[in-house]
């Protein structure tokens, strides 16, 4: 799966393993290993957060 922010496109190989929140940071731990996003605002955050959620 890929989510394109800033321009810029991150990957993330299901499956997913674990999704941890801080405000604008997530970091999403797949088969790969650990990823970190970070966000300008909450509400970007939250958009990612529902994107990977749904795929």
């Amino acid at each position: 799966m890929s989510y394109t922010y800033n321009k810029e496109v991150y990957s993330i190989t299901s499956p997913v393993q674990s999704i941890s929140v801080n405000k604008r940071n997530v970091v999403v731990t797949d088969k790969i290993g650990s990823k970190l996003f970070t966000f300008n605002n909450v509400g970007e955050s939250k958009r990612f957060l529902t994107w990977l959620y749904q795929s």
